[in-house]
């Protein structure tokens, strides 16, 4: 098992704050240079690039809607020109706009698809042929507890974890061939971002322990299966007792 991520670049989608911003910030501790990936918000950004060099890390930020075929085409030659192939690719970029029942539209189940399943396909697609080539990758998708008990989202956020999970499975068995690739999913429950923070409708008695998850406790898991090549088409539940397996 790898002890760093030296010389390995990660590629964390919807990085710019929350838990994509933990994450990025401890891969790039733990060696690795980091992709920043932002869909508007550049300032917040460009601040996390900066945190991780003034702490001796090395990163990179490009914007890029991650759901778009195009746009993460481009992503990937930026990426490319500035530090190389993705090794880690973590599929972070989601929404989860609340609705009940009756108020979920067409509009948004397919908004909640694209951004939250389509947008892995897409970046592990455009990551898989360097991979194989190296035969060397780390596939890690966030998915949800709301893949595994419908959460409170609603059945357009929960369909679309869910997808990712599945999305893993398929990764995890056809890539295994080439010997050092590995995909695995996490499914958090309520970790205490902005996105929660911000919801008075979620309150942490959701959960049997009795609390919000911290980033931390997602981001050690991530940093576990980057540096794990043994742990393949697993789903990690980082959640708080809320669902068992």
């Amino acid at each position: 098992m790898e002890q760093s991520l030296q010389h390995k670049v990660a590629l964390v989608t919807g990085s710019s704050r929350g838990l994509g911003k933990d994450i990025a910030i401890h891969l790039a501790n733990a060696g690795a240079t980091v992709i920043i990936n932002f869909h508007k918000n550049e300032e917040q950004a460009t601040a996390v690039v900066q945190h991780i060099v003034a702490n001796g890390g090395k990163a990179f930020a490009f914007q890029a809607n991650v759901a778009e075929e195009a746009a993460v085409i481009s992503l990937f030659e930026n990426i490319r020109e500035a530090a190389g192939d993705v090794d880690i690719l973590v599929n972070n970029a989601g929404i989860n706009p609340s609705r009940s029942l009756s108020e979920v539209s067409l509009s948004d189940f397919q908004q909640a698809l694209n951004v939250n399943l389509t947008s892995a396909f897409l970046t592990t697609q455009q990551a898989i042929p360097s991979m194989i080539a190296k035969q060397y990758g780390r596939i890690i998708n966030i998915s949800s507890v709301a893949a595994q008990t419908g959460g409170v989202i609603g059945p357009h956020y929960a369909a679309s974890k869910a997808g990712l999970i599945g999305l893993t499975h398929s990764y995890a068995s056809l890539l295994a061939r080439y010997g050092g690739i590995t995909a695995n999913a996490i499914a958090p429950a309520l970790i205490e971002t902005d996105m929660i923070k911000d919801n008075p409708n979620i309150k942490p008695t959701l959960i049997p322990i009795g609390r919000f998850g911290q980033p931390e406790e997602v981001t050690s898991v991530v940093l576990m299966l980057a540096t794990n090549g043994y742990i393949n088409g697993q789903t990690i539940n980082v959640n708080g007792g809320w669902y068992m397996s």
